[in-house]
């Protein structure tokens, strides 16, 4: 389970900032996180406003999940979208098709062959780090309601982002010693 770190907390900082607009515009807003982890975004979500009932998560790793769960959150084992996709004859009923804000904090760092491999599924986006990014690009556009937004974070260490057809532009960004943090909002062109 991935734990909170500069990232999370520059996302963090985001969801607060952005959030209460967001409601203003919509009081139902649905909020997903891909990669739920530790819970942070999640508790930051519902302790800036959004409804309990209308925040939702998944993450690959088991443990995140059943941390979320204990946690009170609606949380499900998903690669990216993976579970959203198919018709699941048990479906949870509280499990929604389209959001109106999706958030990923996803492993970005270009392959790094000496990290042992039990961190890597937390950290590696691939050999440029941006494979498991531009996965979600791709597939996030049909999960998304109309004027929904994504905020994504990602480093200037990962190379290669494909931001498809996608507004965005940058909501902030981190100098640290060894790479720079950006969180973008992105939408899809109407």
């Amino acid at each position: 389970m991935y734990s909170p770190e500069e990232d999370s907390y520059l996302l963090s900082k985001v969801l607060e900032n952005k959030i209460p607009k967001l409601l203003s515009e919509n009081p139902d807003l649905t909020f997903l996180e891909i990669g739920s982890g530790s819970g942070i975004q999640l508790k930051t979500a519902l302790k800036s406003g959004i409804k309990k009932q209308n925040i939702f998560s998944s993450d690959i790793n088991i443990t995140a999940v059943e941390y979320c769960k204990n946690l009170g959150f609606n949380c499900i084992k998903s690669d990216l979208f993976e579970v959203f996709k198919r018709k699941i004859k048990r479906r949870k009923p509280w499990c929604p098709r389209k959001y109106d804000l999706i958030i990923f904090n996803p492993p970005y760092l270009p392959e790094n062959l000496q990290e042992p491999s039990d961190s890597k599924i937390s950290t590696t986006g691939g050999k440029k780090g941006s494979e498991i990014i531009n996965k979600f690009l791709k597939q996030a556009k049909s999960h998304l309601n109309k004027n929904g937004k994504i905020f994504l974070l990602t480093s200037n260490l990962t190379k290669e982002i494909d931001f498809l057809n996608y507004e965005k532009k940058i909501l902030a960004k981190k100098k640290l010693f060894f790479e720079e943090l950006f969180v973008w909002e992105l939408s899809i062109t109407q």
